[in-house]
């Protein structure tokens, strides 16, 4: 079993500071795991209630009668069963702060599941837990094709890999979203998500899609926001700036496991991978994932840039009032670029990488650097 120590130790820092803890992030991601690795090192009792076990969803029934009588840290999985429970561990808290601590578990964006801006406002902290990243595997190329999905990933055979894929997918569409509260046709909903796949690391057009499904763009809107708020899809904002330029007003759209977009472009393994239209996109797409995980940015903090003329810059994040730009480009030998050129002068920059899958890192001139992916996510930035 994987100590996902970094994890451990946020969750310990929040703790120091709100007594209710949120573990977001898609299902079999580790969220259960992890909750229980934490609990193991806890000298506090612990309670732990499964909202998939209808025992454990009837003993909460009547949340404030079970839970107030407990001390220690209670752990509440698949939250997103029971919505209602918010407002009544509000009340707990507030009446058993000293004695009781609570880790939650979800399987959505906390806006899909439930509205907490005000209900827990100043008594919760949220943590997102991702599939496995890039530091936590020890074969990058299986990392790559298979995904970060613990029981995809870890299995070696390609195969199996992908049946496991497949029956997340499906298990996805006709489980999970429902549960959400989500009535949407599966069907349309796993063709939306197959066009997305060939979008990836594009500018969505809501116009396009809706015509291809044939629904509105209001319909178009209301899937990808679906897929977004449970963590299939990473949609990233323009960023704007004051240049007298045109700028792309539109976000650009990512899927954000790798092993689930080879699955959804039916691409079953590094030779089928290897020969495929989108390996470019696919690895692009894999380093960006990788680099907003090694940031630790939120997706409020992460831009991309482009303007009509086509000068682009693929990922911005800006943090503690800097911003670090990056391009993707799938070569041993990237060059600079008029586009990079453009971006750095226009956008005020404090750094412009392109990550490149090599191990080396140099100069493309004085101020913009190329950097091996490995390379660039095992330094000290």
């Amino acid at each position: 079993m994987m100590i996902r120590g970094h994890y451990l130790k946020q969750i310990d820092l929040d703790f120091q500071v709100h007594p209710i803890v949120v573990l977001l992030g898609p299902r079999q991601s580790g969220k259960t795991t992890l909750a229980r690795q934490y609990a193991k090192s806890q000298p506090q009792a612990i309670h732990y209630f499964d909202l998939e076990d209808p025992t454990d969803l009837a003993a909460l029934a009547d949340p404030k009668l079970t839970l107030s009588s407990l001390a220690g840290l209670i752990i509440i999985d698949e939250v997103q069963r029971l919505p209602e429970l918010f407002p009544v561990l509000r009340v707990l808290v507030d009446q058993n702060r000293e004695k009781q601590q609570f880790l939650i578990l979800g399987s959505a964006s906390r806006t899909l599941i439930f509205q907490t801006s005000e209900t827990l406002a100043g008594r919760v902290a949220y943590l997102e837990v991702h599939p496995f990243s890039y530091h936590e595997i020890d074969n990058p190329q299986r990392h790559w094709i298979h995904g970060g999905y613990p029981l995809s990933y870890l299995t070696e055979n390609s195969q199996a890999s992908e049946s496991w894929r497949e029956n997340y997918i499906r298990t996805y569409l006709e489980m999970d979203l429902p549960m959400l509260g989500i009535r949407v046709s599966s069907e349309n909903i796993r063709r939306f998500w197959m066009m997305l796949a060939h979008y990836h690391g594009n500018i969505v057009n809501y116009s396009e899609l809706g015509r291809s499904l044939q629904v509105s763009h209001v319909t178009v809107k209301h899937y990808l926001d679906i897929l977004v708020g449970t963590f299939m899809v990473r949609q990233i904002q323009p960023l704007f700036a004051n240049i007298g330029k045109r700028q792309v007003k539109s976000p650009k759209i990512f899927l954000r496991d790798s092993g689930i977009f080879h699955s959804l472009l039916g691409i079953t393994d590094q030779s089928a991978l290897s020969r495929h239209p989108k390996l470019g996109a696919s690895w692009e797409g894999y380093a960006l994932e990788e680099i907003i995980r090694f940031h630790q940015a939120r997706p409020q903090e992460c831009f991309f840039w482009a303007t009509h003329n086509d000068a682009e810059i693929d990922l911005i994040i800006e943090k503690q009032g800097k911003r670090h730009a990056f391009e993707f480009k799938y070569s041993s030998s990237p060059k600079l670029t008029k586009s990079m050129k453009i971006g750095w002068e226009d956008l005020k920059l404090d750094t412009l990488t392109v990550i490149f899958p090599g191990e080396k890192r140099f100069r493309l001139n004085e101020t913009i650097e190329a950097c091996g992916l490995e390379n660039y996510l095992t330094s000290d930035i």
